[in-house]
């Protein structure tokens, strides 16, 4: 175990953890809705610390990241654990786990970033799979790490955390995906056990910082997948990050306790459509291969930039630092 970060301490050895909105107040023995975070004698630990559940070199497009070095590989990591309780988690074998059923081999920051070092053509590491925010202190300390090495780090999040962490967070992130899961608070509250203010603000801050940001919608059929609500998101997006943020939007499968029909693929194609009225480069996830569906092309003159099969990309028609070769736009951030 490893000491935690952001908590204060009550009466009686008791503690208010203060990484995310929760605030959950534990007393000794307890741990937190994530399930990893720990109170022993009157101090917070972190279980998870050093913990990964997966370790494995994907495309980075795999996360998904589009417009954040692409073409390169990544070394991706996770952990156990969450702070959110989605009934349609489709990693609920690491995310939701109990304590005791824990699968997990053990690392130091230092190995994971030996590993990744390794790694040809490789854009660093990125923390994902679980929530990897509920681990902080493994992330940041992995990712000072990383970034002293000349690696990039990207954080794959629900976006749940509180703005102090956020901020030192920030500090070492590079590129962010943020899972925008819904825009009403009563799909987070109902389907989620979180709220959605938290995670809205965490986007702006990212935009704010003009750190990479990515952001993902899952439309879940009869949960969240109301036009009304959607096009209020997008409209929300624009506003507050930007209309070149990537926006991927992806199909549902049953998973965990929600086990539905999968989304009909017609209805990501209807909101992808709706999304291009608000925000220029959106992109379907989880569906069948649509012809220049995952491609992306230049916003100031058309041209292809990016050409995408599956998770393989290349880019044609930009320098290494994105700029389109015919009106110099830049696309993509390295």
């Amino acid at each position: 175990m490893q000491r935690a970060s952001y908590y204060t301490r009550e009466a009686e050895n008791s503690v208010i953890c203060q990484l995310c909105p929760h605030f959950c107040k534990l007393n000794p023995g307890d741990k937190g809705k994530c399930g990893v975070r720990i109170n022993r004698e009157g101090d917070l630990y972190s279980d998870s610390y050093g913990k990964l559940s997966a370790l494995h070199i994907d495309p980075i497009e795999k996360k998904p990241i589009y417009h954040f070095r692409p073409g390169k590989r990544i070394l991706s990591i996770g952990s156990w654990g969450c702070n959110l309780s989605c009934s349609f988690c489709q990693n609920h074998h690491i995310s939701q786990v109990s304590a005791g059923n824990e699968v997990y081999e053990m690392f130091t920051p230092k190995d994971v970033v030996d590993r990744a070092l390794l790694v040809s053509n490789n854009a660093g590491i990125a923390y994902t799979y679980n929530e990897p925010l509920v681990g902080f202190e493994f992330v940041m300390d992995t990712a000072m790490l990383a970034k002293e090495k000349g690696l990039k780090n990207v954080v794959v999040s629900n976006g749940y955390i509180n703005p102090e962490p956020l901020e030192q967070l920030m500090e070492v992130t590079d590129a962010f995906n943020i899972d925008l899961k819904a825009y009403t608070n009563r799909f987070y509250k109902e389907v989620t056990d979180g709220t959605l203010k938290p995670v809205l603000k965490t986007i702006k801050a990212i935009a704010r910082k003009q750190i990479h940001l990515e952001i993902t919608f899952l439309v879940i059929p009869g949960f969240n997948d109301d036009v009304e609500d959607f096009r209020n998101m997008l409209q929300w997006i624009r506003e507050e990050a930007g209309d070149l943020t990537p926006l991927h939007i992806n199909r549902s499968f049953p998973h965990y306790r929600l086990l539905l029909a999968p989304t009909p693929e017609n209805t990501i194609e209807e909101f992808v459509e709706i999304a291009k009225d608000y925000l220029t480069f959106v992109y379907p996830g989880n569906i069948s291969p649509v012809e220049d569906a995952q491609n992306t092309y230049c916003q100031g003159c058309g041209r292809l930039i990016i050409s995408r099969k599956g998770y393989a990309s290349k880019v044609v028609n930009a320098d290494e630092q994105g700029y389109c070769n015919g009106c110099s736009f830049n696309v993509f951030k390295n």
